[in-house]
């Protein structure tokens, strides 16, 4: 059974940085697309980032340059390093093996002053 939990979530101030985590059991990630989602209260879930079974990465565009998704196939994490943030950035980020049904529980992340 695939299981996804996050991590790393947390209050950070405008302009200020935060990692978060992906743990992945059940299956092995590099044979998959996984994908950052975030979503914002009053709003659609939407998709970050994501990193294909090859390697490369694609981003939403508002994020391109902010944000850096990676994995680390040994212990079967994947990652989202967000730099710079905006406070338009609060929202639950939720990772998910793209195009399925498996979701972490998300981890809030909140930029205020």
């Amino acid at each position: 059974q695939v299981q996804l939990v996050e991590s790393g979530g947390g209050l950070v101030q405008p302009g200020g940085s935060l990692r978060l985590s992906c743990a992945a059991s059940g299956d092995n990630i590099a044979r998959y697309t996984m994908a950052w989602y975030r979503q914002a209260p009053g709003k659609q879930r939407e998709r970050v980032a994501w990193i294909t079974n090859g390697g490369s990465t694609n981003y939403a565009d508002s994020m391109e340059g902010r944000f850096t998704i990676s994995r680390d196939i040994a212990v079967n994490m994947v990652y989202l390093q967000m730099n710079r943030l905006k406070p338009e950035d609060t929202a639950i980020y939720y990772c998910n093996r793209y195009g399925t049904a498996y979701w972490g529980q998300g981890t809030q992340v909140t930029v205020a002053s």
